[in-house]
């Protein structure tokens, strides 16, 4: 998400929100639980807050926590940001920490998906409130893409389904107005395949670009970790596996991904009019456009984890202040930008 990245606020208002739904009891006879797995009630006095968020230290994270700071100072509560890395055990430890401390509520980015029913229990156990971001967890199992809806912990962020079909609808635009060969052109889907919400973006990407492009071009999908450097390594070896390709079109679950692949494009020798990348992020993207010089990066699903932050952190409030139960998902607005427009977005470059 990538792992879908600025320091705005925004008006909650402004953002979709889904119907709310209640999660029930799985199918062990297990005790129904609230949305987010947990037994909180309202909060009496000050509220306090804890958001743990993987990979802190990215562009869209940091936004995401600017954001939410914001708001729990407009709320006037408590917020304390937990930068989890990529380490998924830390994520219990430092929630069980939190819930030590009084927290009244938990919001989660996960690095691993696989800690979802440990994470529950545990919020359960200590009957605070737990709302995911960005990506999403199951209360029953490992695998949030084999998991039934109403076993879904309650999450704020993005629509993959949408995010993912823009990208694939500006890509092969893109491919039309370049009049490449489609014999001779290559998609390349690169993601962390055990994310689900990487799985949904690139799976509608893939839709969109075929229902798009008016041709039949191979596609081929390749497993990274979410990083620049991991994407470009791997789509570094699928070019050299694959010489006779002449034009590349990339796109993946975040900036990095996409960015990775450019580079590894880049550094192969294909000129900026042989690639096109779509990149979902533009934090990464807007940095190859600030030179002003030709790119293989074409374009940009700008994204601000800001106004994720933002409601977030408004959600939770209203459940612990008002009583007002989670929304199954809430999503955030995005906006797909180039570098005609990128500087007037107000997107941030990492």
């Amino acid at each position: 998400m990538p792992t879908p990245r600025t320091h705005r606020g925004v008006a909650v208002a402004t953002l979709g929100m889904v119907a709310t739904l209640t999660l029930s009891a799985c199918s062990s006879g297990q005790e129904a639980m609230k949305p987010g797995g947990d037994g909180a009630g309202k909060a009496d006095g000050k509220i306090s807050l804890t958001y743990l968020q993987k990979q802190g230290d990215q562009e869209y994270f940091v936004g995401e926590a600017a954001g939410a700071k914001a708001k729990a100072e407009e709320l006037g509560i408590g917020l304390k940001v937990v930068n989890l890395g990529n380490d998924a055990n830390k994520t219990i430890s430092e929630v069980q920490s939190a819930i030590a401390q009084k927290t009244n509520g938990l919001i989660v980015v996960v690095p691993d998906p696989a800690v979802g029913p440990q994470l529950v229990q545990t919020a359960k156990n200590g009957r605070t409130a737990l709302l995911t971001s960005d990506d999403q967890i199951c209360t029953t199992g490992p695998d949030p893409s084999g998991c039934d809806r109403d076993a879904l912990v309650p999450r704020i962020g993005f629509s993959g389904a949408q995010m993912g079909g823009e990208v694939g609808k500006r890509a092969a635009e893109e491919f039309k107005k370049a009049d490449w060969n489609p014999a001779e052109t290559r998609t390349v889907s690169a993601w962390k395949q055990d994310v689900t919400v990487c799985t949904d973006r690139v799976g509608a990407a893939k839709k969109a670009f075929k229902d798009g492009a008016g041709a039949d071009v191979k596609n081929i999908d390749v497993a990274t970790d979410n990083t620049p450097t991991g994407a470009q390594d791997k789509i570094a070896a699928t070019v050299t596996a694959n010489p006779g390709v002449k034009h590349w079109i990339v796109w993946g679950c975040n900036d990095e991904n996409v960015q990775g692949g450019v580079t590894a494009l880049e550094n192969a020798g294909f000129k900026a009019d042989d690639v096109v990348g779509v990149g979902l992020g533009a934090y990464l993207a807007c940095k190859n456009w600030s030179s002003g010089k030709p790119s293989g990066m074409k374009a940009a699903l700008f994204i601000n984890g800001s106004d994720v932050g933002a409601l977030a952190v408004q959600t939770m409030y209203d459940r612990l202040k008002n009583g007002k139960e989670f929304p199954k998902e809430a999503f955030a607005s995005t906006k797909m930008i180039d570098a005609s427009n990128w500087k007037a977005s107000g997107v941030t470059c990492s």
